[in-house]
């Protein structure tokens, strides 16, 4: 039995109509994926799932099938996700602070995507520049959407659902700045941060930033430290995921430094490949294995050729890729390792 066949109803007749639309669909190599949502449709309808269920379930998938779009011919480009207030005025002068690093970013070729509401929003995009920037916009009835991206531009995403928001901030960026908000910002913060160390979300940077002298999170980074890891709720080496600095020049360092020489993970079998530009020599290579080795089982870190899992998706081949025996758990202890390879300390 193939794996489409698997991941289908149980029910003959059903399986092979399915079957026959996706043949008809196309692509054959992704025929098991679209042959398994398709399924999980017909049984949603067999099981007499509601009409407001539906609603949810067609609306998401709806968002997610034009944003994939959308994202598409921009996968190449690296992109910075930049949350904050939406009430902050252009007098203030962290609204200054969030154009130019949006202004310093887009000269490094980076794209910005903001919320497309008012406030740090638009002073993101207007420092970006429209043609370098998305809106992922949700539809509130007491928020506007930012002038700052022209009407019609395709880069202007609506959503009706958070969630289906926050999957695009979270996939289609390579890095995070956060400016001082409210609920929803630190909702960010947090949640970034969550999926950041338990994998959920591949390693990025993350950046909070503030104007110079101010306390915003200063005092966020007090709480952690004082409430969060003091009563052992995450680890010391958990703050290493994270940048708290007023400083634009070591925001923008931050997030272009991470991509000096780390290029991306994936998980192949029960190793992990880390994907550079430039393989560290053997001696360097000893060292790290010596040095990580908790996190590694004791495993050395080999130098290893493109998998025929990566051949066969053309995944990142012009990469050298390192393969670690990595515990799936100490994602700020590989945040480190990432650093070392990219030649930095924090």
């Amino acid at each position: 039995m193939s794996r489409r066949e698997r991941r289908l109803t149980g029910e003959a007749a059903l399986d092979e109509a399915i079957t026959a639309l996706v043949d008809r669909i196309g692509p054959a190599s992704d025929g098991d994926l679209v042959g398994e949502m398709l399924a999980n449709v017909a049984r949603l309808a067999r099981a007499g799932t509601g009409r407001g269920d539906l609603k949810i379930v067609a609306a998401a998938l709806r968002e997610m099938r034009y944003g994939f779009s959308v994202f598409a011919a921009y996968r190449h480009v690296r992109k910075v996700a930049i949350f904050g207030s939406a009430r902050t005025l252009r007098d203030d002068p962290l609204y200054e602070q969030a154009r130019r690093l949006a202004t310093a970013l887009a000269a490094h070729d980076w794209m910005v995507v903001t919320g497309a509401g008012p406030g740090i929003m638009t002073a993101g995009i207007e420092g970006a520049g429209a043609e370098n920037a998305f809106g992922v916009n949700i539809r509130l009835p007491f928020e506007g959407v930012t002038p700052a991206l022209p009407p019609g531009d395709r880069k202007l995403i609506n959503f009706r659902y958070f969630f289906t928001r926050k999957l695009f901030f979270v996939k289609e960026s390579d890095g995070f700045a956060l400016l001082p908000g409210g609920f929803g910002t630190l909702d960010e913060a947090f949640e970034t941060l969550t999926l950041v160390q338990t994998g959920k979300a591949p390693p990025a940077p993350i950046v909070l930033l503030d104007t110079p002298g101010g306390t915003y999170w200063r005092a966020w980074l007090d709480f952690v430290r004082a409430e969060l890891v003091a009563r052992g709720y995450i680890n010391p080496e958990d703050l290493d995921l994270v940048l708290v600095t007023d400083d634009v020049a070591a925001a923008v360092e931050e997030l272009t430094g991470f991509y000096a020489n780390y290029h991306s993970i994936r998980f192949v079998g029960d190793r992990l490949l880390v994907r550079v530009r430039r393989a560290p020599g053997e001696t360097e290579l000893a060292a790290l294995s010596a040095e990580f080795a908790p996190v590694l089982g004791g495993v050395p870190i080999e130098v290893v050729p493109p998998t025929p899992a990566e051949v066969a998706d053309g995944d990142a081949l012009d990469c050298d890729r390192l393969s670690l025996a990595f515990d799936r758990r100490s994602w700020a202890r590989l945040r480190r390792l990432i650093d070392r390879l990219n030649g930095r300390a924090r």
